[in-house]
């Protein structure tokens, strides 16, 4: 098996990100299933080939979190990007990828808590709950955190 390319020389893989607010103006945070230390997250995921980035937001949104009452408010002016920590870059992706370049969007949730299901075919929250959206970053871990900073100033002007 060969050995990955230096980090600095891996593309990033191409993303989507999620920020679903609710009717009172609070955001849908999740906390990762796979980590010890608390790690709460937006949905987010890859964006498969020939896929639209919004194409991907949906699905990510109806695989991960169980429903899709929700339509689009919002989408971040440029892509943004994170990049993993060096003994994490070589675990994650098969060594593949640096990081991730995503694309964000804001949508506005039409449902009721009750059509959130997180536990879905293949898990990736352990449990939920609406917040702040000023609050998400310092729950973030600690590598994507600039890019939630960039997140939640691209979407603090939102009025839902």
């Amino acid at each position: 098996m060969s050995k990955p390319l230096p980090l600095h020389k891996r593309p990033y893989r191409l993303g989507v990100g999620l920020v679903l607010f609710n009717a009172e103006g609070l955001v849908f945070t999740a906390r990762r299933i796979d980590t010890k230390e608390p790690a709460w997250q937006f949905p987010q995921g890859g964006i498969d080939e020939d896929e639209e980035p919004l194409a991907a937001a949906l699905r990510e949104m109806k695989e991960e979190i169980g429903t899709d009452k929700a339509e689009v408010i919002a989408e971040s002016r440029d892509w943004i990007s994170y990049d993993l920590p060096p003994d994490l870059a070589d675990k994650v992706w098969k060594g593949r990828f640096r990081g991730q370049r995503q694309k964000w969007y804001a949508l506005k949730f039409l449902g009721a808590d009750s059509d959130i299901d997180i536990d879905t075919e293949h898990p990736e929250f352990s449990e939920w709950r609406w917040m702040k959206l000023a609050e998400v970053p310092a729950l973030i871990v600690p590598f994507k955190r600039s890019l939630y900073d960039q997140v939640v100033a691209e979407f603090a002007g939102i009025g839902v």
